[in-house]
């Protein structure tokens, strides 16, 4: 007896995306530091050292050129925060058509 599975293979499905809220800011992920550490540049004109937490190290794999959710931490916000989540291709388009992404053109001219 075999059992025959729909095949999934380059459908993905997403029925919301993530988007910030409250400090929470966007950025891209310019380079990986070593020990959890990276160095993203955020869309509020900031590039911070930002760390994944313990809670995430094992299903957070993040690359560099990688969409990511940082939050900024309370003390020293402005050169430091959490990587809390990572965008996927799709997720990212989506982002783009809906204008989350526009001041990602203004950052390029530095």
């Amino acid at each position: 007896m075999a059992f025959n599975a729909p095949s999934t293979e380059g459908t993905e499905e997403f029925t919301r995306v993530r988007t910030p809220r409250g400090k929470e800011v966007l950025g891209i992920l310019e380079q990986r530091l070593g020990g959890s550490r990276a160095k993203v540049r955020c869309l509020d004109g900031k590039t911070r050292n930002c760390r994944i937490p313990g809670r995430l190290k094992r299903q957070l794999w993040v690359r560099e050129n990688d969409v990511v959710l940082i939050e900024p931490w309370e003390f020293d916000g402005d050169e430091k925060g959490d990587i809390i989540f990572k965008y996927r291709p799709i997720q990212v388009q989506w982002l783009e058509r809906n204008g989350f992404l526009d001041k990602l053109q203004d950052l390029d001219e530095f």
